[in-house]
């Protein structure tokens, strides 16, 4: 491999996975517009690391981390949000020319409350890592 694993496929196929599941999005934010519903799903990806798959030195294996923070109007529907963004990236995701493997759940803390805007939701920042190869 010439050049270092490309992390905007992987970004794609994260957010691909989250909106095939019915989740409105966020990149980097709240979604503009915010749904009705005011559930939602705000992704921070890290830039991700590139390492050696074995002592020849081909850096080809990606590992990129990112926080999923899902968002509802009460505590419960904040942590229905999470059960689906679970859902979404329960399985293994495709990223072309890449062997992925399934997203790593690092979890996140407690569901809470922010009376910072009106009416106030429920957050809860969670944590995965997803990892290919070529």
């Amino acid at each position: 491999m010439s050049t270092p694993p490309d992390i905007g496929p992987h970004i794609k196929a994260v957010t691909t996975a989250l909106t095939d599941r019915g989740l409105v999005v966020g990149d980097g934010s709240a979604p503009n517009p915010i749904p009705a519903t005011r559930r939602y799903v705000a992704l921070y990806f890290d830039p991700g690391q590139v390492s050696s798959e074995s002592l020849g030195d081909r850096r080809s294996v990606l590992s990129l981390g990112f926080q999923a923070t899902c968002v509802g109007p009460t505590a419960t529907e904040c942590l229905w949000v999470a059960q689906q963004v679970r859902v979404a990236l329960f399985g293994r995701l495709v990223v072309s020319g890449r062997t992925t493997w399934r997203p790593e759940d690092l979890g996140g803390p407690p569901v809470q409350r922010d009376d910072d805007v009106s009416p106030p939701v429920f957050y809860l920042p969670v944590q995965y890592r997803l990892q290919s190869t070529s």
